[in-house]
C-alpha cells in the first residue's frame, strides 16, 4: 500500500490500555476494527496497548491475533530463566526488535503504517525527567525507530530491563500520569469523544503492583520511577471513575473485558487461544452498539 490511506472517524479517539498477554483478550478489538473497515484518525495505546495501536494503523488483523496469541509458543518469547538472564520477563529486544522483518516471525507492514495518516501517541516514561513522553508518528521515520518506542513504551520495571534511546532510559508508559490509559493525551489534543479499550473488567480495582518496600529497595537509584509506580494504584482509579463519568455523560464508549478466563503472564497459546475467542465474542456481540454511538 504505497498511496496515503484515509480515515473515516475523524472525531473520536481510539485508546488502548495496556495489561501484557491479558492483550490477548482485546486483541480482537483491533482485528474487528480493520476487517469493518472502521478507521480512527487518532489512535493512542501504552505499553502492550501500543502493540495494538500500531498493529491497528498497519491494518493487519492478523498480527495482532498472532502477537497476542501462536507467539506465545515462540521458545524466545521470554521466561523467568531470561528474566535471570537480565532479558526480561518477556525477552523485549527479540520480542520488538528481531520478529518484525519480513522473513521474521512477526513480520509488520510498515509500508502501510506509514501510508496511514492517523495521528499516533505511544506513551512512555523518561526514568531522568520523571514525566510521560509520548511518541508520534514523526518519531518513527523507519520500523526500527517504530518498535524502539513500543518496547520502550511496554518496558514494565523489575520484570523487563529499560529501553535506551538517544542515551535516555525508558520504562512502561504505565509508570506516568495516565496510570497504563492514555485518555489524558487524547484529550489534551483536543478530543471530546473517545473508543476506549480496556483490559480489565467494569468492576475490576486496581491493587499494588508490587510492595512498596520493594519497590523502594530495588529501585532506589530511580526515585521518580518508584513515585510512579507507588502513585499508580491512585492515578489508575482516578482515570477509571473519569471513564466512567465519560461514559454516563455518552462521551466515550467503553468496551470493558465480561471476564478475561486466563492471566496477565500466561504464555500457554490454548489459554491464549481461550481469552481471543472470548473477546471476539465480545466484541462480535457488542458491534452494533458502538457503530449506533460513532453515528450519534
Amino acid at each position: 500500500m504505497g498511496a496515503l490511506l484515509e480515515s473515516n472517524i475523524k472525531d473520536v479517539a481510539l485508546v488502548f490500555e495496556g495489561g501484557s498477554m491479558r492483550v490477548s483478550y482485546t486483541a480482537p478489538v483491533v482485528a474487528a476494527l480493520v476487517e469493518h473497515e472502521l478507521w480512527f484518525d487518532y489512535v493512542a495505546g501504552i505499553s502492550a496497548g501500543a502493540s495494538n495501536a500500531v498493529n491497528y494503523l498497519s491494518r493487519d488483523a492478523r498480527r495482532a491475533k498472532k502477537c497476542f496469541v501462536e507467539f506465545g509458543a515462540d521458545p524466545n518469547f521470554g521466561s523467568w530463566f531470561t528474566w535471570l538472564q537480565g532479558k526480561g520477563r518477556f525477552n523485549a529486544e527479540y520480542v520488538y526488535e528481531h520478529t518484525c522483518g519480513a522473513n521474521e516471525v512477526l513480520p509488520f507492514d510498515f509500508e502501510t503504517f506509514a501510508a496511514n495518516p492517523a495521528q499516533l501517541r505511544i506513551g512512555t516514561f523518561d526514568v531522568a525527567a520523571g514525566t510521560e513522553v509520548w511518541w508520534s508518528e514523526a518519531d518513527c521515520r523507519t520500523q526500527r525507530d517504530l518498535m524502539v518506542r513500543v518496547r520502550s513504551s511496554s518496558s514494565m520495571p523489575l520484570l523487563m530491563p529499560p529501553t535506551f534511546i538517544d542515551g535516555r532510559m525508558y520504562y512502561d508508559g504505565a509508570c506516568g500520569a495516565n496510570a497504563g490509559i492514555p485518555l489524558g493525551v487524547a484529550q489534551a489534543d483536543g478530543f471530546e469523544r473517545f473508543f476506549i479499550v480496556l483490559s480489565q473488567p467494569r468492576d475490576y480495582k486496581k491493587i499494588p503492583d508490587a510492595p512498596a518496600l520493594l519497590i523502594k529497595t530495588l529501585l532506589r537509584k530511580h526515585p521518580a520511577l518508584v513515585d510512579g509506580l507507588l502513585e499508580r494504584t491512585a492515578r489508575y482509579e482516578n482515570i477509571r471513575a473519569e471513564i466512567a463519568a465519560l461514559e454516563a455523560a455518552g462521551k466515550a464508549y467503553v468496551f470493558y473485558p465480561d471476564r478475561i478466563p486466563y492471566p496477565d503472564a500466561t504464555q500457554n497459546v490454548k489459554q491464549l487461544k481461550a481469552n481471543y475467542a472470548a473477546g471476539e465474542s465480545q466484541i462480535a456481540r457488542e458491534l452494533p452498539s458502538l457503530l449506533a454511538w460513532l453515528n450519534s
